[in-house]
């Protein structure tokens, strides 16, 4: 269940590209600019080049499938080898499965050599032409809030009309992240739009009623038909069942495939305000305003969890409603300004809501 990108045009796809490189980014027109793309997202990579190009810097394109067959189990050494020369890197691959581990040596590569990094794994045409035409810095000053209110919070709280009913438990030793879009540290998921952790526990029921992560997302989209339903404990995955059996049973393998695989290693609220509805792509569906978590690797260098592991999968749930601590931030998966110090008015216009 793919997103059609068949409708849109070259030209369609440049205020995504340009904003990705004039504002998330920052380019300059002294930087050395890495692209590596693939076959299926070859018009966004030469999207994102030509911004390259208009703002005076210099891009070195790669397509991944000229340096060996999908999935790629070992990433490319030349394409290695070209990134230790440039200052900036984009990377617009499309996922299949069991391409974690190459994309963890590639990101390992770009994140030690200090090289300032677009993650757009699973980006399409669809999402160039809507989450990434978002006012970054709108979904920045978000994002910077309620960092400020859960970096210090003991507990969050979810709930939603479809069941949801689960608390995190947070400790300080574990740092949250802002990934809004304005990539200010060495690397970030574009599109952006999320805050997030490793928790020290979660405990409850969480309903996946909106997309599953990894390779997932492109098999099965959007499940709100077929919620998936996780018992969690202690941090870890004690149960999972839904209507559809095989997704039920492929979801349950792949958190069970290595140590800690059932373990929840990423707590996260989205911040992306330019997003009002799933797509069934998980790249852009966990930046919608709410909370998704992952079981799997907890991004250590990042949030300070001292553990790692092969998967990462993402689940999001919609329509949520949060409370940091006592504090609710969100109802029906709206943010609540007032809790924000933020004007509603400033937040949604222009934003689809008023």
């Amino acid at each position: 269940m793919s997103i059609n990108t068949s409708t849109h045009t070259f030209a369609d796809l440049l205020p995504g590209a340009r904003n990705a490189i004039r504002v998330c980014l920052n380019v300059q027109p002294y930087n050395k600019v890495l692209i590596v793309a693939d076959r299926r997202n070859q018009r966004i990579g030469n999207a994102l080049e030509q911004a390259v190009q208009e703002v005076g810097a210099s891009a070195h394109k790669f397509i991944i499938e000229d340096y060996g067959p999908r999935p790629t189990l070992k990433f490319p050494q030349p394409i290695l080898q070209a990134a230790l020369g440039c200052d900036v890197a984009i990377y617009c691959v499309y996922p299949q499965a069991d391409e974690l581990p190459s994309r963890m040596e590639f990101v390992h590569t770009i994140t030690s050599h200090q090289i300032k990094y677009a993650h757009m794994v699973g980006i399409t045409e669809d999402i160039m032409c809507q989450a990434m035409r978002a006012d970054y810095r709108k979904v920045d000053e978000v994002s910077r809030r309620l960092l400020q209110l859960a970096s210090k919070c003991k507990t969050i709280k979810v709930q939603s009309p479809a069941g949801t009913d689960m608390i995190g438990t947070f400790e300080q030793r574990y740092t949250w992240r802002k990934t809004s879009g304005i990539i200010e540290e060495v690397w970030s998921n574009l599109p952006g739009g999320e805050i997030f952790t490793f928790p020290a526990s979660v405990d409850g029921l969480f309903v996946v009623d909106g997309t599953v992560g990894d390779h997932f997302s492109a098999k099965y989209g959007v499940i709100s038909a077929t919620p998936l339903y996780l018992e969690i404990e202690g941090g870890y995955l004690k149960k999972a069942t839904c209507s559809n059996k095989e997704l039920e049973r492929e979801f349950w393998e792949y958190c069970h495939r290595y140590p800690n695989s059932n373990r929840v290693g990423e707590f996260a609220i989205g911040t992306n305000l330019a997003i009002f509805q799933f797509c069934g792509n998980l790249l852009q569906d966990e930046k919608i305003p709410g909370i998704h978590i992952a079981f799997g690797d907890p991004y250590g260098s990042q949030t300070g969890a001292d553990w790692s592991c092969l998967t990462h999968v993402d689940v999001i749930t919609r329509s949520c409603d949060i409370w940091i601590d006592q504090e609710q931030v969100m109802q029906g998966g709206i943010f609540i300004s007032e809790s924000l110090g933020i004007d509603y008015a400033y937040l949604y216009n222009d934003q689809g809501i008023m």
